[in-house]
């Protein structure tokens, strides 16, 4: 398990990851890390929120909020904010099926990704923001935020298909079993209930309806899913769970 969370940790973040603390895993071990992906958000979303706490004695919460969402995109490469701006610019240009899935290949930006990043990070900066000023436990709530997000991913990879042949996707999409879908959704619920009560609860059964119609959107549109799909639904799945805490 701590050779697959260490694997999982490099695979969707930047934090580095000593080689021998992965030795001996090979590509298909990545699919059975898909039950340590609640507890990698949960490290990414802790940092996050100490960046939070750090830095709104000296600038103000506005100010912390936005330094908070840039820590949480660095930390993770902006990997999953450049699924969201993809899939957007696929999925909103009104074309074919195939037409889509180039879009979305395409490593420019349009202009309905870059309309879905500019919502995404100031809805995310302005939840923050409130959270903090309602009194919200901000480490604890980024914390479950971010390992419910990239738990919940799990329902667009168990009973579907990878929309392409061939991908960084379809390590998972398709791969993961029953057992390890239950697994990881049930790790993201304890996750959320030891850190926030029954509130993160809640925020963790709206968040799950919220990626499940997604996915099944997205199945409906794209025929499938994709490695940038998976990335959209981590940051809608986050700012959810951030919107059901208000």
């Amino acid at each position: 398990m701590i050779k697959l969370f260490f694997a999982t940790l490099s695979f969707i973040s930047r934090i580095p990851v000593p080689e021998r603390c992965m030795r001996g895993l090979d590509v298909a071990d990545y699919a059975r890390g898909i039950v340590t992906f609640p507890l990698v958000g949960l490290l990414l979303g802790a940092i996050s929120g100490v960046v939070l706490l750090v830095l709104q004695p000296w600038c103000g919460v506005p100010l912390a909020a936005l330094f908070t969402v840039l820590a949480l995109a660095l930390l993770t490469g902006g990997f999953h904010l450049d699924g969201l701006a993809d899939t957007c610019d696929g999925v909103f240009s009104a074309r074919r099926r195939e037409r889509m899935l180039e879009i979305m290949r395409d490593s420019r930006l349009g202009t309905h990704g870059g309309l879905a990043l500019v919502f995404v990070v100031v809805a995310k900066i302005l939840l923050i923001s409130e959270l903090q000023l309602r009194g919200v436990p901000m480490v604890a709530a980024l914390a479950a935020a971010c390992a419910v997000g990239r738990g919940s991913c799990v329902l667009l990879m168990f009973g579907h298909r990878y929309a392409r042949e061939e991908g960084l996707g379809n390590l998972f999409i398709g791969e993961i079993s029953a057992r390890d879908t239950g697994v990881t959704l049930v790790i993201s619920a304890l996750l959320a209930l030891a850190l926030l009560g029954m509130k993160g609860i809640i925020a963790w059964l709206a968040t799950l309806l919220a990626v499940f119609l997604l996915g099944q959107r997205l199945k409906r549109t794209l025929g499938g899913q994709t490695g940038d799909t998976l990335g959209a639904a981590i940051e809608i799945g986050e700012l959810i769970f951030l919107l059901a805490l208000l």
